[in-house]
């Protein structure tokens, strides 16, 4: 069984990876064909052409997964997730896909450093050493954290004066313990992840 995901950054993004690694975990032994658009306005135009080629490929559904918050915002324009759902839906039409085919758009909020967010014992566990332990806050609503990228920043900085990188460290912080899906799931974007991949092909 082949799953289909679609992402807004390059072939080493850390969404890509973060994502492949996690979908690995709930479905482990379905084969994941991953497509990079690079940018957020190349998945707002190219996804619909994208997906449907994945599906003639065979998978038996299709992810979209992108970031509220923009890697680069434009000065004076505020994301707006329905806006650019909108603009998926409508790229999916004009690729000739309907609304009952198994595409499924994931918008992450605010961006993937949500996920990280969800669950503090993972960044405790990766920042701590023998001789200084680190503890992260919990936070209940990772959603709602208006820039989680540089809260990510400022745990790095504080624990160990890292700079962090999320190409690096997002998917080696989320793979430091097996996955807590209870805690991930404190993100409700994660658990609309987690329900569309586990309900693909089911």
């Amino acid at each position: 069984m082949k799953i289909g995901l679609i992402f807004e950054c390059g072939p080493q993004g850390a969404d890509k990876l973060v994502c492949e690694y996690l979908a690995s975990q709930l479905r482990p032994g379905v084969k994941l064909v991953s497509q990079t658009l690079d940018n957020k306005p190349n998945l707002l135009a190219e996804a619909g052409k994208v997906a449907s080629k994945l599906l003639e490929e065979g998978c038996v559904c299709v992810l979209i997964i992108w970031d509220l918050r923009p890697a680069w915002p434009d000065k004076g324009n505020k994301p707006c997730r329905y806006d650019e759902r909108q603009a998926l839906l409508q790229a999916l039409i004009h690729a000739g896909l309907a609304a009952t085919e198994p595409v499924y758009l994931v918008c992450i909020e605010q961006e993937l450093e949500s996920w990280i967010l969800a669950d503090e014992k993972n960044i405790s566990d990766y920042l701590s050493t023998a001789a200084h332990s680190y503890t992260a806050n919990k936070v209940r609503k990772p959603d709602e954290v208006q820039n989680p990228k540089s809260v990510m920043m400022n745990h790095f900085k504080q624990a160990r004066n890292w700079r962090y990188d999320d190409k690096v460290h997002a998917v080696k912080i989320l793979s430091q313990n097996p996955p807590n899906w209870k805690r991930l799931c404190r993100s409700a974007s994660f658990k609309r992840f987690g329900d569309k991949l586990v309900g693909c092909g089911v």
